[in-house]
């Protein structure tokens, strides 16, 4: 018990941190910059839009940060026509 008590002591931030920079680069190569991006708003508890040009692995990297971290991965596709209703659903008072 004290020897993993021990271990896991010794995990650092900058081991959480470059645990999963690594996890998600290994799927998402050549795109360190957009990582860092992304796990500083992980970090400070922010929001992150990723926008692109089609096919550029944007959904790909949110899989990936969200096995990378043990998340549920949920996914919306926008298009012009998108009402807030169509996300939240609508309530009917029925009396």
């Amino acid at each position: 018990m004290d020897d993993v008590n021990t271990e896991i002591k010794q995990i650092t931030g900058r081991k959480i941190y470059q645990a999963i920079f690594d996890n998600i680069q290994k799927v998402m190569k050549g795109q360190t910059t957009v990582i860092r991006r992304l796990l500083s708003a992980l970090v400070s508890g922010g929001h992150v839009l990723l926008e692109d040009y089609p096919g550029t692995g944007k959904t790909t990297m949110a899989k990936a940060l969200a096995r990378s971290i043990d998340a549920d991965f949920k996914r919306i596709q926008f298009t012009p026509d998108l009402l807030p209703s169509d996300i939240l659903g609508i309530s009917v008072f029925n009396p």
